[in-house]
């Protein structure tokens, strides 16, 4: 029986689950969202919110109490990456830092870069200032993972997404709807021009006006 026994086990031991939920909080906190399982998103989606909420208070107790629950790193050094392109060096939720706040020693070796706990007080918690929980959400996908076919979702913030839920691109569904519309505005633009048009061939010519004798 679990009597008095919260949350989910995820088969793992204490140790190995915590660790685990720190590094998938720092992942979503870094990059807005991750891909992972459903029980895995499930599991950390509670962990995630209550860190958002402590990091809203903006205090030096609140401060230390994410210390305490989250593994303070370094974060966001993609950004310094060479090989990483341009065109993936941005975000839809946050501003992210300028490259010349990341700086590394001449071995190559991470020196200097934004802090995780830092990040998620000035960054990530100004988003949901005004929202009274619900900081994330799950979506479905139709991708599964290789070797035990398991089901793979999307666990986001909420608050910035743009375009299609999941890949930030435009929606296929959306798309085909404007074209319909602006088809039948087309349509009944020229239905009316041919209304138009007709009335105008249509109309008897005025009869001469008689000059006064």
């Amino acid at each position: 029986m679990r009597h008095r026994v919260a949350g989910r086990q995820l088969c793992l031991q204490s140790d190995h689950r915590k660790a685990m939920l720190r590094n998938l909080a720092a992942g979503l906190f870094e990059h807005g969202q991750i891909t992972t399982t459903t029980a895995k998103a499930k599991a950390v989606q509670p962990y995630v919110e209550r860190l958002i909420t402590i990091a809203r208070k903006r205090s030096l107790a609140s401060r230390r109490l994410l210390q305490r629950k989250l593994t303070d790193r370094n974060v966001m050094a993609w950004i310094a990456d060479e090989k990483m392109p341009e065109s993936r060096k941005t975000s839809e939720f946050w501003t992210l830092p300028a490259a010349s706040e990341i700086e590394f020693n001449r071995y190559g070796e991470l020196r200097k870069a934004p802090r995780l706990v830092h990040h998620l007080m000035t960054r990530v918690a100004p988003l949901f200032a005004d929202r009274a929980g619900g900081y994330t959400r799950i979506i479905k996908t139709d991708r599964r993972r290789l070797g035990d076919a398991t089901d793979l979702v999307v666990l986001q913030l909420v608050g910035r997404e743009g375009g299609s839920q999941v890949s930030g691109g435009s929606s296929g569904r959306r798309a085909a709807a404007d074209r319909r519309t602006a088809y039948a505005a087309k349509l009944r633009k020229e239905a009316a021009g041919k209304a138009d048009k007709s009335e105008k061939t249509e109309k008897p010519a005025d009869p001469p006006s008689e000059s006064p004798s």
